[in-house]
């Protein structure tokens, strides 16, 4: 048995930002989830007014909400508290990059 690996992008074609409804197909949501990310400040679109856009960091962030739902079955509660922790992770590892420290391995 073979295993493929296969990466999955989207082509702005040109575009440096998606509307709602492209990021929401994008990411595999509703626009309706899209909108209650939105309103629960979970998803913060690149512009402060309609019509919305949305970059690609929006995009992963949507992408990582949406597989923290589906993989862990947990409510939207309990994934803003995960996308929390994961944030604050993110960014101790990135001061400590940037500080010189080197983050401590798995086997440590």
């Amino acid at each position: 048995m073979s295993i493929t690996n296969v990466a999955v992008g989207v082509y702005l074609m040109g575009e440096d930002s998606l509307d709602m409804d492209t990021l929401a197909s994008a990411a595999g949501l509703d626009v309706a989830v899209v909108q209650q990310l939105m309103d629960e400040g979970m998803l913060v679109p690149s512009s402060n007014q309609a019509p919305w856009r949305f970059g690609g960091d929006a995009l992963a962030r949507a992408r990582r909400i949406q597989r923290l739902q589906r993989d862990s079955d947990a409510n939207l509660e309990s994934v803003a508290v995960l996308l929390q922790l994961l944030d604050e992770l993110e960014s101790l590892h990135a001061w400590l990059h940037r500080e010189g420290i080197a983050a401590p391995t798995k086997n440590a």
